[in-house]
């Protein structure tokens, strides 16, 4: 039986698809890049100030959320296992809290989130977007990915592929420093 270009094109785009649904943009190694500082950070919580330079040598995973976003809420007990289980073996989880609306600004309502959501890595509050923007960062929840040598490596944007950026992680974790 033949299939016609339409339901052979359908197809191909079905197989496309990962576990969660989504093609291989949601989730991608990618051509390494240097890091970007962090830049402009208004206060440093759970850390004293941290630096992409002073982190050389580590595997760090940078995630950008803010508290009232749903799919970044969705995303936080999985960072939160990964940083449990992992930090031991070099890598480092950073929050980079970049606020939506001016109430997720606000000192208070973030501080409740970290104790609510039990956040205990560092987290930098971006709140002029200066660390988003030298990232060329453009969505809630966004992960990258940084190797021992201070590139980013691997990106992903959104909620879910839990096992891919696991595995991502892990990998990092086990090439030589």
């Amino acid at each position: 039986m033949a299939l016609s270009a339409a339901a052979a094109a359908a197809l191909v785009a079905a197989l496309a698809l990962g576990p969660s649904g989504r093609t291989d943009e949601a989730s991608a190694r990618e051509p390494a890049r240097p890091a970007p500082e962090f830049t402009g950070i208004e206060r440093w919580r759970n850390s004293e100030p941290l630096s992409m330079a002073g982190l050389r040598g580590k595997v760090v995973l940078v995630e950008f959320w803010t508290f009232a976003c749903s799919n970044c809420v969705h995303m936080l007990p999985f960072v939160s296992k990964w940083h449990d289980a992992y930090a031991k073996r070099g890598l480092v989880v950073v929050g980079v809290h970049t606020p939506e609306t001016q109430f997720e600004q606000l000192d208070d309502p973030l501080e409740r989130a970290l104790a609510r959501h039990r956040i205990s890595y560092p987290v930098a509050q971006d709140n002029a977007y200066a660390t988003w923007k030298a990232w060329d960062n453009h969505y809630w929840p966004a992960l990258y990915l940084v190797d021992r040598r201070g590139n980013v490596v691997f990106s992903h944007f959104g909620e879910g592929d839990t096992e891919t950026i696991e595995a991502a992680i892990v990998r990092l974790l086990e090439e030589p420093a």
